[in-house]
């Protein structure tokens, strides 16, 4: 599940935009390149001419009949006579299991309203240290993700704005070699104890390779779902795991000779 994504390096996004996306759509204003929940980004839709174009749009799907663009939820105070907590329901991520009956996503999902979500890199915590170092996963090729996601409009109710807003489909990764690495472990809600591995629940989205737009963005729900796989690890630069496996073995390296030195004492 991917919470920030670079749709560009810092520093030439209209270069960059221009080499990989251009002769598919350009956009008058480019966005910001780092894209978070809530920000704008951009995404790929079928244009009438049977090519495509693009829009840009909110990062987070916005519920029919919404008042606001960003919902929020209240929380009881944990202090007695304090003011309840509120915080932004993040919809930047649809997970497929649930995307058909969920309130943000259906209608998007059932209307067919698919689109592409161009990115360079997405980045994603690994916890396999015990603390969060972030990874960024791109392709080993340099090219950019088509990542599969979803669309809509919605319009503002006091300034009768049009908004586009999308977001990314997600599905489980648990027996992906590499994606299951991320995240942070999920434990018990009652005794907070990390759930065995059969429980745990990693999430990824779906590279889709140019052959299969047209599928993606035109074809039926079940030829869509079909789709919703991850790439193979191959397909992955693999930099930041490399790294952490050393990191893991000065881990391993170090804690043995602690152990040693303790029995050499004993």
């Amino acid at each position: 599940m991917c919470n920030l994504y670079h749709m560009s390096p810092r520093d030439d996004f209209e270069i960059y935009v221009r080499r990989h996306i251009g002769k598919l759509w350009l956009p008058e204003e480019p966005p910001r390149p780092i894209v978070g929940p809530f920000d704008t980004g951009m995404f790929l839709i079928p244009a009438g001419d049977g090519g495509l174009t693009g829009r840009l749009g909110q990062w987070g799907m916005i519920r029919a009949g919404q008042r606001e663009r960003v919902e929020y939820k209240e929380y009881p105070s944990k202090k007695p006579g304090g003011q309840p907590r509120r915080e932004s329901m993040l919809k930047n991520n649809a997970r497929v299991e649930t995307v058909a009956s969920s309130p943000a996503f259906k209608d998007a999902w059932r209307g067919g309203r698919r689109c592409l979500i161009p990115a360079l890199r997405l980045q994603e915590p690994n916890w396999q240290t015990g603390k969060c170092v972030w990874w960024q996963l791109r392709r080993a090729d340099e090219l950019p993700w088509m990542v599969g996601g979803i669309w809509s409009e919605w319009t503002d109710p006091e300034s009768g704005e049009l908004v586009n807003n999308y977001a990314m489909l997600t599905f489980n990764v648990d027996d992906h070699p590499l994606l299951n690495r991320l995240h942070r472990p999920e434990k018990d809600r009652v005794t907070g104890e990390v759930l065995p591995p059969e429980k745990q629940d990693k999430r990824g989205s779906a590279h889709i390779e140019p052959a299969h737009w047209t599928t993606w963005l035109q074809g039926s729900i079940d030829e869509a779902k079909a789709l919703l796989v991850a790439p193979p690890a191959e397909f992955y630069d693999k930099s930041d795991a490399q790294r952490m496996d050393e990191m893991l073995t000065g881990i391993s390296s170090q804690s043995v000779s602690q152990r040693g030195l303790i029995a050499g004492n004993t």
